[in-house]
């Protein structure tokens, strides 16, 4: 297994992923519950955060704005915005039944825990572990894992939108659900 160059990625069939009908965006106490309900079923979710970008020197992340998990067939994002999804969102992060699975993880947990007090146990950094199974001396991110253990290309189109910004738009919604998926499908198929 090794990563591939850009080149190679770039000629790869676009990541398919989760459609809109898969993925539910997490407003209210229902919406939550009924997350909740498929999410503490998982021996293992993808998992990522999405900030809003930073437009001035100086300024400082008020942290991350979404919260990302997904299943083989579904997808959750939690806006911090909304109580009752950081809530639940937070209560599947603290589990240590559950694995959390994804990319970069170091940052994502720190922000968390510093700025919404929310505690993080039982990950997975995808990153260091395609890095280890690659012999390569620098983590692999979400697109090249992607291409590497999915042999498919992730979409990078809403990447550097506004994620502050709310509500989100239909490519924010597609975007952020599948970096969580690719990150689930990736960590199934290293477990075939």
């Amino acid at each position: 297994m090794q990563r591939p160059s850009k080149e190679q990625i770039n000629q790869l069939p676009t990541y398919k992923g989760l459609a809109l009908a898969d993925i539910a965006v997490i407003e209210t106490e229902e919406e939550a519950d009924e997350a909740l309900a498929v999410l503490r079923q998982q021996t293992h979710v993808g998992y990522d955060t999405e900030s809003k970008p930073i437009f001035q020197k100086g300024e400082v992340s008020p942290g991350p704005t979404l919260i990302q998990l997904a299943t083989l067939t579904q997808g959750f994002l939690f806006p911090t915005r909304f109580a009752p999804a950081l809530a639940a969102a937070g209560e599947i992060l603290a589990n240590p039944q559950i694995q959390k699975v994804g990319f970069g993880l170091k940052d994502d947990n720190r922000e968390l825990r510093g700025k919404l007090g929310i505690s993080i146990v039982n990950t997975e950094d995808l990153a260091k572990t395609l890095k280890r199974l690659a012999g390569e001396k620098n983590d692999i991110g979400a697109r090249a894992g992607v291409a590497m253990v999915l042999k498919a290309r992730l979409g990078k189109g809403a990447q550097k939108s506004n994620w502050g910004a709310y509500p989100l738009t239909q490519s924010q919604i597609l975007y952020a659900a599948n970096d969580a998926h690719g990150a689930i499908c990736i960590h199934h198929k290293l477990q075939e």
